[in-house]
């Protein structure tokens, strides 16, 4: 009786380790990347994980690293770090484990993983794209641009969302490309001011401007200096007369296609006319005459 006992208990034993322990390796993260706009922060890698999921652990380089509890045994394929990557200016890298799933043990003792490459926040996160106001002074020889700076994913101390300004502070500029509206021609402008006069040095009286604008940190590297293109915005423009409108050269052009038109309409009615009066002669002159 009691060696059955000890049988049924090994069987028992058995199953349950087979059923909550598994062996072997599992497939690596490929294509590990950072995704980071206005310092919301992604890690991201594939494959869609089936029998077993994925664990993040980050750390500034040359420290210990550490867990987000959002991304222990995870099925997911991205990892939230913004909160997580405190200080800005420092250099991490993050580790992607495939590990079991969870309630799954293993025999392993170190698991299969990618690192990423180096990150640092403040000099490689994106900045989205700005919006802007236009206003027209009173005697229409002065533009100015109110940029509004984007929000980050950041909060301060009394929980308040904090923008572009509040991180590069005197860092961050603003890059305005421009032109008029009826022209290809471009001209830009650097403003270390959220606020963005053009004067009669920049632009014409009563003319329509079209604008874009991007944030510009110079202290940055050369790729990244310049963050996302604003969407295009004109400014209102007096009426004008054809010759300001579409410039002499174009009409110029218009005249002088139409007195070539006239030119070869006159040209093949002459041709037509000729012949018709040629055929026209020779026609009498092959009529004999008639008798007297």
């Amino acid at each position: 009786m009691l060696k059955m006992e000890r049988v049924i208990f090994t069987t028992l034993c058995s199953a349950f380790f087979f059923t909550n322990c598994v062996s072997g390796d599992y497939p690596k993260a490929q294509n590990v990347s950072w995704l980071s706009i206005n310092f919301k922060t992604l890690l991201m890698w594939d494959p869609k994980p089936t029998n077993y999921s994925y664990t993040v652990e980050y750390s500034v380089i040359g420290q210990n690293r550490k867990k987000n509890q959002h991304c222990i045994r995870t099925m997911e394929t991205e990892c939230d770090l913004s909160n997580s990557l405190v200080d800005l200016k420092a250099i991490y890298s993050a580790d992607v484990l495939s590990e079991p799933l969870r309630g799954v043990n293993s025999d392993l003792i170190e698991f299969p993983h990618t690192t990423s490459e180096r990150f640092t926040p403040y000099e490689d996160t994106l900045i989205g794209r700005p919006e802007f106001k236009i206003e027209v002074s009173k005697d229409k020889r002065k533009i100015t641009l109110y940029v509004e700076d984007p929000l980050t994913a950041l909060f301060n101390k009394q929980n308040q969302q904090r923008t572009i300004r509040d991180v590069f502070a005197d860092e961050l500029q603003y890059k305005v490309t421009f032109g008029k509206a009826t022209s290809t021609g471009k001209k830009t402008k650097i403003s270390a001011s959220s606020e963005i006069e053009l004067d009669r040095r920049d632009v014409d009286p009563g003319v329509s401007y079209c604008f874009n604008v991007q944030a510009y940190i110079p202290s940055r590297s050369t790729d990244k200096q310049l963050g996302e293109l604003s969407q295009r915005q004109c400014s209102p423009g007096d009426d004008k007369s054809v010759f300001e409108e579409y410039g002499i050269g174009v009409i110029a052009t218009f005249i002088l296609l139409i007195i070539m038109i006239i030119v070869v309409a006159i040209g093949v009615t002459v041709v037509c006319c000729k012949r018709r009066r040629n055929a026209n002669r020779s026609g009498k002159e092959g009529v004999p005459l008639r008798s007297v």
